[in-house]
């Protein structure tokens, strides 16, 4: 009785607390929304301006009115106009605003439209234009003379294609903001020295461009590295592991290997699979945990088996590791297949894999592409929790 009465006492307790916290929480957002209204009436037409036209929120209309103020809407309007003319869509054009509102007061057509022009005259499309500029508006506010007409010779200097540059700025914006010859020069000057191959150099600045992107001596120290642990520079697969280590910080490369250990991987089963595959380390540590359970615990498969074949961690759950997982089992459990092989089962294609698992048993092959079916559709139901696959 007595703990029940106590049970109860501090469940209202926690709960007026927690009632008292939301009224808190309500009362500090209402208040910094006051404040930040009150301290922008002088910019309200800018506000307004910010919300109606431009698309952002009131919350985030304020905050820009920090760092930008008009009183007339003309040469906003131009902003707009122009970048709606290179195939900027509104949905751009408010992510662009909210990173860098001050675009708006920038001169039409002495800092944003010799830019533009200067894209399209190297027969970029629109919407890559569109997509590379509303990614990195910092290039907006980048002297073209001095940084984007360099860097952009540069880039063709070693990609010898503009259509290579477009990608490669597509799949990082940010490449064209970096000085040429303090970083990207001198990384591609350590791997010239190290034996790597300048067509391998190339094909990773257009595929993998955020490889480059590291201080000059931090990523001689990561060449090192990669040959440490057993690299050949003469090799492609070292460029794709300098990718790979570039990605994360070291407590990040340290804190997984933990992980990797923790679930049964030897150190050396570790260093093999990053050899093997070295993106694989990119996966977050619930997928990794969560694969590795249900391939294991639902299975049976054993953890130095997964390490030889660690690309499959990178494999869906939800469309490959799942479903075809649970329709082995039950061709494991009726006699249709022997023994389960890993490789086998998740490296395949799906074309490749209906064929070996399905099509070439004609006499069942409709009753198992009904089964597989099911567990696809089963496999919707399964989730990563708490670093457990679990079945909802």
């Amino acid at each position: 009785m007595f703990y029940f009465l106590c049970k109860t006492i501090l469940h209202g307790r926690n709960a007026v607390a927690s009632t008292q916290s939301l009224k808190l929480l309500g009362k500090s957002r209402s208040l910094i929304l006051r404040c930040l209204s009150s301290s922008s009436n002088e910019h309200s037409f800018t506000v307004s301006y910010l919300k109606n036209k431009c698309g952002l929120s009131l919350e985030s209309a304020l905050r820009a009115s920090k760092h930008v103020h008009f009183e007339t809407p003309e040469n906003p309007d131009s902003v707009i106009a122009v970048l709606k003319n290179h195939g900027f869509s509104e949905t751009q054009i408010t992510r662009l605003i909210g990173k860098r509102p001050r675009i708006l007061i920038s001169d039409v057509k002495r800092t944003i439209l010799p830019k533009l022009e200067f894209f399209v005259s190297k027969g970029v499309s629109m919407p890559v234009l569109a997509y590379v500029l509303s990614s990195n508006p910092a290039l907006f506010a980048t002297s073209l003379e001095n940084q984007i007409v360099p860097s952009y010779n540069f880039l063709s200097n070693v990609l010898k294609s503009d259509e290579k540059i477009f990608l490669a700025l597509k799949r990082y914006p940010r490449l064209m903001g970096y000085n040429p010859y303090d970083v990207l020069s001198s990384n591609i000057n350590t791997l010239l020295a190290k034996g790597v191959a300048e067509c391998n150099i190339a094909s990773t600045l257009c595929s993998l461009p955020a490889t480059f992107v590291r201080s000059p001596d931090k990523f001689k120290d990561m060449v090192e590295e990669a040959k440490n642990m057993g690299f050949n520079p003469c090799k492609p697969v070292f460029m794709v592991a300098l990718f790979a280590m570039n990605s994360m910080s070291k407590p990040t490369w340290k804190r997984k290997i933990e992980v990797f250990k923790k679930l049964g991987w030897s150190e050396e089963e570790v260093l093999e699979a990053f050899r093997r595959y070295p993106t694989f380390v990119r996966v977050s540590e619930d997928k990794f945990v969560g694969t590795t359970d249900f391939l294991v615990n639902k299975m049976g498969f054993s953890p130095s088996v997964i390490a030889k074949h660690p690309r499959i961690l990178l494999t869906s759950m939800e469309k490959k590791i799942v479903p075809r997982g649970l329709f082995a089992l039950d061709l494991l459990s009726k006699g249709v297949i022997k023994r389960l092989n890993l490789k086998s089962l998740f490296g395949p294609s799906d074309y490749v894999f209906i064929e070996k698992f399905i099509k070439r048993h004609k006499a069942e092959a409709s009753q198992l592409l009904k089964l597989y079916h099911e567990k696809l559709d089963l496999s919707k139901n399964w989730r990563i929790d708490g670093c457990k696959l679990q079945h909802l």
